[in-house]
């Protein structure tokens, strides 16, 4: 099927629904990470082949650049009470200033701007109710201090095991600032990166700190759904090596859709601008990549902006054939789960 056709198709929301039984929603890693399964999907229509993510560099090239994410998850998840006793489950979002936080509040409609939220050891102010259901918070104590002290890890709601936090931090994570994993870069293990860089791999990193965004359904009609803002950081020699990648034709690796939205939202000109910058981007079918070349990622939820990217990449059709094989064969899914490298 040409892709001007789904460039012209107007999809819906059960365009990207899939049936998954629960039992196949991940509930821990496994270990060795590189141990999980892959999927290999081919986008020239060849067979799908079943292998592990340790096998990732026979489908690598000497001179692919792959691109990692290294931002790392905080411990975001706190716990407060407002004056009366009441519990509020807080998420911090994002450090707006110092001091200051965007966060999602549940429940909110109990939490209007005015209201104290006492933390164990802390304490912050409701200032005021912005887009997209987020609040912002004033701290009266040091927010990181507070969260070192009282936070859990942010996992998503589908997970109902208890992970340690570190099980949920990629081995290179560096800057604090996501508030859920990018879960691709999960499978990866130090033996691993060595053995993608003797092939003659060029390993760089970026960052993206992942928003609830990540987990936000999407309702009504798709070209209507806007994404969390996000931002990045493309550092200095990562643009330097995608650019000289994209001059000379060789492949762009990104390993995960985060890595994908940061390589593209910083796309201008046929080259990749370095430095920070924020993004809203929504890849979906009829989107026309710039920058990558072959993507590294996780089985994603029904109906989500990830499977959305997934299905732009590989192909509406080809996307969810491979969907319908991977849960046939007992493919683990979600953020801790299987993956799936499309080249």
């Amino acid at each position: 099927m040409p892709r001007s056709f789904f460039a012209m198709r107007s999809f819906t929301l059960e365009d990207f629904d899939y049936e998954l039984p629960e039992d196949r929603i991940a509930q821990e890693g496994v270990e060795p990470r590189d141990a999980a399964r892959m999927m290999v999907v081919h986008r020239d229509g060849r067979p799908f082949e079943h292998r592990r993510v340790r096998d990732l560099p026979d489908y690598l090239r000497p001179g692919d650049v792959l691109v990692l994410n290294r931002s790392r998850v905080i411990p975001a998840r706190l716990f407060a009470k407002k004056p009366t006793g009441a519990r509020i489950e807080v998420l911090l979002v994002r450090e707006v200033a110092p001091g200051e936080w965007l966060a999602l509040l549940r429940p909110a409609r109990k939490a209007p701007p005015g209201t104290r939220l006492f933390f164990e050891g802390g304490e912050a102010e409701v200032v005021e109710v912005v887009e997209e259901g987020l609040r912002r918070l004033r701290f009266f104590t040091d927010p990181w201090a507070l969260m070192e002290r009282a936070g859990r890890a942010p996992l998503p709601p589908y997970i109902q095991a208890e992970v340690p936090f570190e099980r949920y931090q990629t081995i290179f994570a560096k800057t604090p600032g996501s508030v859920a994993a990018p879960t691709a870069g999960l499978h990866f293990t130090e033996g691993l990166l060595s053995r993608i860089r003797e092939k003659g791999v060029l390993v760089h990193e970026l960052e993206l700190h992942v928003g609830p965004g990540t987990f936000r359904p999407v309702k009504g009609r798709i070209e209507d759904h806007r994404m969390h803002e996000e931002v990045y950081l493309v550092p200095e020699a990562t643009a330097g090596a995608v650019n000289a990648a994209l001059e000379e034709g060789r492949r762009v690796v990104a390993v995960g859709t985060t890595v994908v939205r940061t390589l593209e939202s910083a796309a201008e000109g046929g080259r990749v601008r370095a430095g920070p910058g924020r993004t809203r981007l929504f890849i979906r079918p009829g989107y026309s990549f710039r920058v990558v070349g072959a993507l590294f990622t996780n089985f994603h939820l029904p109906r989500s902006t990830l499977l959305m990217l997934v299905a732009a990449f590989a192909g509406y059709e080809r996307t969810l054939a491979a969907y319908r094989e991977a849960v046939a064969r007992g493919y683990r899914f979600y953020s801790l789960g299987d993956a799936m490298f499309i080249d």
